[in-house]
């Protein structure tokens, strides 16, 4: 399945017996993605159809063009970005049956509980513990900076089954149901006055052999996929000329020349021209991924991401002047999803700090960089064979 035209045939197949303006949106996009036309590059059975990740493109303006219904993916692009190609790659056949559809047409939500108080940028020192007993592990600690976890049904989690192994070593990764009594999700609320993010508090909670993702003890590597596909999904977005960050300034800066300066003048041309740059370069990135699974490129686009929205948020608020120092509504919310463009200046300076903190530090992003992309030697690592219960903590 490598033919445009054919993907066009069965997009128009799906419009015809499902027309959008008289059929139910869950309907709808339950019967894309039995018709394969969800990710065509998944194989067939899971939402595609075995065909090039290039020709998505085909399919999703066919539809655009007949307004149907898409499955909102900025509320599950966890699942989507992270959860969905862990569970394709390292899933059984079972695993993918179960949770690939419900989690394409948004019926399930996802999160991702990684982080730890004491295991953020050093993520492999994470002292959640998972016991085997029997056919299910029991898993005690808790995670942080959970996006979505207050709506979420499923979480993507990695825990500690191996305490006497070094750090990477002793790691598994688990589904875990947000749904069992012994998860307890509470609220922080950030800089911006919601709480998008939560912690997650983990009390015996009991997960079942079968909601394993890959070998016991194998975690980690499983995790890379994970945060590779993170990365991408957050740098490597497709946007229009103008999308993103650098979309309200610049419309700002046409219809407001009251508020021009030759100095803001010049940055701005900066930011655009480096905003641009970045846009094309993600979508360079996009191209590589036909060939397979992203590489460590993902973390140069998420740090130019991060600096850019930062950088440009920024000098909207210096050019709205007093204007850019209100904020729009303090209200303690509970958001489905980030808006960035919805919302006002006050509010995009505000959420953008969170951008190098989030999806990996920069700091740590930087030394992906320089050692896997860069090929510069490795920073010394003293805990690299030390058992895990021996390190300091």
């Amino acid at each position: 399945m490598t033919d445009a035209g054919e993907l066009r045939r069965r997009t128009h197949e799906l419009l015809a017996a499902h027309p959008p303006a008289t059929t139910d949106r869950l309907d709808f996009l339950r019967a894309r993605f039995d018709a394969g036309l969800a990710w065509v590059h998944y194989p067939e059975g899971l939402g595609g159809l075995g065909a090039p990740r290039s020709l998505q493109a085909v399919v999703d303006e066919e539809l655009a063009a007949a307004g149907a219904p898409d499955n909102d993916p900025r509320r599950i692009g966890i699942g989507l970005g992270m959860a969905a190609p862990t569970v394709l790659r390292y899933g059984t056949d079972e695993q993918k049956a179960r949770f690939l559809r419900p989690l394409w047409t948004g019926e399930e939500v996802w999160c991702q509980l990684f982080s730890e108080p004491g295991a953020g940028s050093d993520l492999a020192a994470l002292g959640t513990r998972a016991v085997r007993d029997g056919d299910s592990w029991v898993i005690d600690g808790q995670k942080v900076w959970t996006s979505s976890a207050h709506l979420a049904r499923w979480a993507i989690l990695i825990a500690r089954t191996d305490p006497d192994a070094p750090k990477h070593a002793g790691i598994t990764y688990f589904i875990c149901d947000m749904t069992d009594p012994g998860v307890e999700v509470r609220p922080l609320r950030q800089i911006t006055g919601e709480a998008e993010f939560n912690e997650v508090f983990l009390t015996g909670v009991r997960i079942p052999d079968s909601h394993r993702l890959g070998e016991v003890g194998d975690g980690w590597r499983v995790a890379q996929t994970t945060l590779m596909n993170e990365r991408v999904s957050i740098g490597g977005m497709r946007l229009p000329r103008e999308g993103g960050m650098i979309g309200p300034v610049a419309k700002t800066w046409r219809e407001r020349p009251e508020l021009r300066s030759q100095d803001l003048h010049q940055r701005l041309l900066k930011l655009w021209v480096e905003a641009e740059v970045s846009r094309l370069t993600a979508e360079r990135l996009r191209q590589q991924l036909n060939a397979g699974q992203p590489g460590y490129e993902g973390s140069g686009m998420k740090l130019a991401f991060a600096r850019l929205n930062q950088e440009i948020s920024g000098l909207e608020v210096e050019l709205r002047g007093e204007e850019g120092l209100l904020y729009d509504d303090w209200t303690m919310r509970r958001p489905e999803l980030v808006d960035f463009t919805g919302r006002d200046a006050g509010y995009r300076y505000l959420r953008s700090k969170g951008n190098s903190i989030e999806g990996g530090t920069s700091e740590v992003l930087l030394n992906i960089v320089a050692e896997r992309v860069l090929g510069l030697p490795a920073e010394p690592r003293t805990d690299k064979d030390v058992p895990w219960k021996d390190l300091a903590r």
